[in-house]
């Protein structure tokens, strides 16, 4: 994951929403006397998480509401990846409390990854929550309310070596019905010296392999027609079977929730380089339904600056690994995440990036400029001694050089014809649906007889830099 303030390029299309921040959609068919309101802020780790959160407060007699003066319980599940998530979630808390003065029983929390790092400014400096919950503590909440109704400010930010919410099922927010995240582990072992994560969410540790299966197989009865499996590391998921003693690797997993139905579509993220391996890759081959799209974030082309970030490979191998890729995948997507202006970083280092972007041609890219972020190892080993204007101007020159590729891997598609799942209707359009091909790359057309959660085969005619746009030519079903 990246730490660093964004800038960020519109890397798919005007339909995505992973990110943004989302209120809790409303519940149906149940009477509550007490109702919460949630934001998410972030990655998609953070909405996972935030669904099983819901999970636990309707257990726990509280409806959901997407109206915050309706609310009687305000959460804001936090990301402490960027300075800019931070400075969102500070200014989304002034203005919760303002909110506060009007309803003084209303209970403000914070979740997740700002909890541990601020939990003294939010609660005693800045008095702007009642409660701070840690990742690993949700199972918790209910007790951290009740004791803020009495008047105490309650704090659990405990991280666990065993805790993956395996039992709760997941209350599905503000949902399409037709994709769904489903979270296989937690944590990360990897000490990337720019990262915080292995601060705020802990060691890592997988799921079991049943439990995510059961979970992938209810969603596919409900209608949903594609997940995607999540974790800070998904190609370092392990899970041993004591009653059978079988191991589970990540891509005996993928090949398990394939094999739940043709129709159900497979994505995953994130990968790290240095644990991708050949069984997975030829599990997606074998596979029809496991999307030829893979997130391989490389943040620098310079060995030497990988190596001061402790990402453990070099620019030439993970060159070899991309090759590998497309030797086995050839029209596999690929992303990447990329800083700029990381500590030290040179010009000619610089250019390294940008002539490994020129190599790789990333058909999406999330692109950074560094921001020192407290308690990780980068502060506390490197002085963060880039210009600010420096990083800005390596920034710019990176996101130029991904638009030239973007657009020309948008062109590429022009005169093909693409298995896509309808995701909705365009946000910009109603007469037009919007769906994902293989690649995760949007595609727009015109609406017809179609309608959401239909697999149809699409004709490109055109394109932007961002979307495919078509026409529907046969179902796929």
């Amino acid at each position: 994951m990246s730490i660093m303030q964004e800038l960020m390029l519109d890397k798919t299309h005007d339909e995505t929403r992973q990110g943004e921040a989302f209120s809790s959609g409303a519940t149906a068919n149940q009477d509550y006397n007490k109702y919460f309101y949630i934001e998410s802020y972030g990655c998609a780790m953070n909405f996972a998480d935030s669904e099983v959160v819901a999970s636990i407060l309707h257990n726990n007699g509280f409806g959901s509401t997407t109206n915050v003066d309706a609310a009687d319980l305000i959460l804001i599940n936090t990301c402490s990846i960027r300075e800019k998530a931070e400075q969102t979630v500070r200014k989304r808390l002034t203005e919760f409390k303002k909110l506060k003065r009007s309803k003084p029983g209303m209970v403000i929390g914070v979740l997740g990854c700002m909890a541990e790092r601020l939990k003294s400014a939010f609660l005693e400096e800045e008095k702007l929550v009642d409660i701070v919950v840690g990742p690993d503590a949700y199972r918790s909440l209910p007790g951290l309310i009740e004791e803020a109704n009495g008047g105490q400010k309650a704090v659990n930010v405990l991280l666990s070596r065993d805790e993956t919410y395996a039992d709760i099922a997941p209350v599905r927010l503000n949902s399409n019905g037709v994709n769904a995240f489903v979270s296989i582990m937690r944590g990360c072992n990897n000490m990337c010296s720019f990262c915080v994560v292995p601060f705020t969410r802990g060691r890592e540790r997988s799921r079991d392999a049943e439990s995510i299966v059961g979970e992938c197989q209810a969603l596919f009865n409900d209608g949903y027609r594609e997940v995607t499996l999540l974790g800070q590391n998904v190609d370092s998921y392990y899970w041993l079977n004591e009653q059978t003693d079988t191991v589970v690797t990540f891509a005996r997993l993928l090949e398990k929730v394939a094999l739940i139905s043709p129709l159900l579509r497979v994505r995953f993220s994130t990968s790290h380089p240095k644990d991708i391996t050949d069984e997975v890759l030829f599990t997606m081959k074998q596979y029809e339904n496991i999307c030829n799209y893979i997130h391989l974030p490389v943040q620098s082309g310079s060995t030497r600056v990988l190596q001061m970030m402790n990402r453990t490979y070099s620019r030439e191998w993970y060159i070899a690994k991309v090759d590998r890729i497309r030797e086995i995948l050839p029209d596999c997507g690929l992303s990447t995440d990329m800083i700029a202006g990381f500590c030290t970083e040179t010009e000619e280092e610089h250019q390294e990036s940008l002539s490994l972007m020129e190599y790789c041609k990333y058909d999406l890219a999330y692109l950074y400029f560094y921001s020192e972020r407290p308690g990780t190892l980068a502060a506390r080993r490197f002085e963060d001694d880039i210009p600010l204007e420096v990083k800005k101007r390596r920034l710019q020159e990176l996101v130029d050089l991904h638009r030239t590729h973007s657009l020309k891997s948008m062109q590429k598609d022009v005169g093909k014809t693409f298995k896509v799942l309808i995701e909705g209707e365009s946000k910009k359009n109603k007469d037009e649906l919007f769906g994902r091909n293989d690649q995760n790359k949007a595609v727009v057309f015109p609406k017809g007889h179609h309608k959401k959660g239909d697999y149809v085969f699409v004709k490109i005619n055109t394109c932007t830099a961002g979307t495919l746009l078509g026409e529907v030519v046969a179902s796929a079903e």
